[in-house]
């Protein structure tokens, strides 16, 4: 199925206009961006299960110190009182010339010195190693963050230099959307091509075995896959354009997380013109989730998502005006109104 859709995405851009847009360029600068942010999400994980890690290592290490000083202490105290006290020896109590059974006892009380005094300090040797080798350990754990940290930075800054780039693209395309001729023909071009997209990933994901579904069953209990403003309801017109929007936009810092908003399958997740960086997932019974305009996209085609498991960011992408993102549910490739489904708070 992923080849598939693979495939559908190349044929989609054939069928594009020759002629290039500012709004393409977009593409390359905020590919990066998601990708990156994607890369960063994963070293930042990565990250913090190493100081977990490290944290534990500290705290065992921490607590063998203190044994270590206990058992050292306790080595002192038996080796000064051997030492003050002369601990018979079994040759002594041999030699002694005392009755046989006294000296049955005392051979018995030498023996389970001696054993006790070896007990205590092979214990106190395999601490000392246990403490070496957890200091090793942390060690490794600090290099490995150091390096996770390393490679954050590394995104970080290219991120910021993708963004410059796209800030640069962006006064482009605000110079081409000026004219609300152009702007109509744009927003016209754009929904067909969503809706050409829909259309033909439907009939990729159709073609595979349908799980029984259960959105159907979600009227009404739905979330709204991210905390914001409502400033553009579903029917609402799209600008000077006229146009009717097929979704809902949600306006929203940039970088919060976008949750599925139920359980499915990713089908598609890449960057189109008119909507930036764009994910679609399966519902199953031919019901489908679009978030558009996202700053960075967390999942792949063919990964299959939880609801209210985070998938995207929000952002601007596609030469959007405002950060946020754009919304739509749709059934049998239709659109409908997502507020109906939905459980306003």
């Amino acid at each position: 199925m992923r080849a598939r859709i693979r495939a559908l995405s190349q044929q989609l851009e054939k069928r594009e206009e020759t002629r290039k847009e500012a709004r393409d360029a977009l593409r390359d600068s905020e590919r990066a961006i998601s990708e990156a942010n994607r890369a960063l999400a994963r070293l930042e994980a990565q990250a913090d299960e190493v100081r977990a890690e490290a944290a534990a290592l500290a705290e065992r290490r921490r607590a063998l110190e203190r044994s270590l000083a206990e058992r050292q202490g306790a080595v002192g105290r038996m080796l000064a009182a051997r030492q003050a006290g002369g601990a018979p020896d079994a040759l002594r109590v041999l030699l002694s010339g005392e009755d046989p059974a006294a000296v049955s006892r005392k051979l018995h009380y030498v023996g389970y010195v001696t054993r006790a005094s070896a007990d205590m300090l092979g214990e106190y040797r395999s601490a000392l190693a246990e403490s070496e080798r957890l200091a090793r350990e942390a060690q490794a754990k600090r290099e490995r963050l150091r390096a996770l940290e390393a490679a954050s930075r590394a995104d970080r800054e290219k991120i910021l230099a993708e963004r410059r780039e796209r800030r640069r693209v962006l006064a482009r395309v605000a110079l081409e959307l000026r004219n609300s001729r152009k702007e109509i023909k744009v927003l016209q071009a754009d929904e067909a091509r969503l809706a050409r997209l829909v259309e033909e990933l439907a009939r990729v994901v159709g073609a595979r075995v349908e799980v029984r579904g259960t959105f159907s069953k979600l009227r009404g209990r739905l979330s709204l896959p991210v905390r914001g403003e409502l400033t553009g309801r579903f029917g609402a017109p799209r600008g000077a354009a006229g146009t009717e929007s097929k979704g809902v936009f949600i306006r929203a810092p940039e970088g919060q997380p976008v949750r599925a908003v139920a359980s499915g399958q990713v089908v598609y997740a890449d960057w189109m013109r008119g909507f930036g960086n764009l994910l679609i997932v399966d519902h199953g019974e031919a019901y489908l989730s679009i978030y558009a305009n996202a700053e960075s996209l967390l999942r792949q085609v063919g990964d299959v998502v939880a609801s209210g498991e985070a998938v995207a960011t929000t952002g601007a992408s596609g030469g959007n005006e405002e950060t946020g993102l754009y919304f739509e549910l749709r059934h049998l490739g239709r659109a409908f109104d997502p507020l109906r489904w939905v459980k306003l708070k």
